[in-house]
């Protein structure tokens, strides 16, 4: 089965590579797709992420990290036809996050991060995805009265919290950080045992 991954805000494709290479060693094809906070707005990364799904060929399996798995969710709606057998979002903050609000209270932040970053601080709806989905949340960040979580359980960027789509959700708890997520062992443990073909 083919994988697509898509990287997180300030992160490149070659993120993905170690996550990639379990897959590829469980059977699988990878594939990635890059894009630049900087110079791209919203709007043209998510056209330019529907026209690449829009050429595979199902079932397929998708990997976004934090950022990147809002702009699968936000592209999905684009290609409903696409045969999706998982969506796995790791990190993703599926409400509007908190670390994006305070960044951006910050000039460079603003200026490097400019469309995605107001995308992440909002609180435009993004579609809830109609394919079966796994989430994953880093614990490893730190809690108590110096961090802007309080004493809910982090990844550093992101809290368990808001990596919930539906208030159902039971994300897949690591004890990692938000920017390395996708190197843990039981985080490609856990992709890989999503993306198993069931007949």
């Amino acid at each position: 089965m083919l994988i697509l991954h898509v990287h997180g805000l300030g992160r490149k494709p070659l993120s993905m590579l170690g996550l990639a290479a379990a897959l590829r060693r469980a059977g699988h094809r990878t594939r990635f797709f890059g894009y630049s906070p900087t110079l791209e707005s919203v709007p043209r990364i998510v056209a330019r992420l529907a026209r690449l799904m829009r050429q595979l060929r199902g079932p397929v399996g998708l990997v976004g990290h934090s950022l990147g798995g809002l702009l699968l969710r936000r592209a999905l709606a684009d290609v409903p036809a696409l045969n999706v057998r998982r969506l796995v979002l790791l990190g993703s903050p599926n409400p509007p996050a908190r670390a994006a609000i305070l960044a951006s209270r910050f000039a460079p932040f603003r200026w490097l991060t400019r469309d995605c970053g107001r995308f992440l601080r909002s609180s435009e709806a993004v579609p809830v995805p109609t394919v079966p989905y796994t989430l994953v949340a880093g614990t490893a960040g730190a809690t108590g009265r110096w961090s802007p979580f309080g004493n809910e359980p982090n990844d550093g960027l992101v809290s368990v919290a808001e990596t919930r789509i539906l208030p159902a959700d039971e994300p897949l708890l690591v004890p990692a950080l938000h920017t390395f997520l996708m190197d843990h062992p039981a985080v490609q443990s856990a992709v890989v045992a999503a993306m198993i073909t069931r007949s």
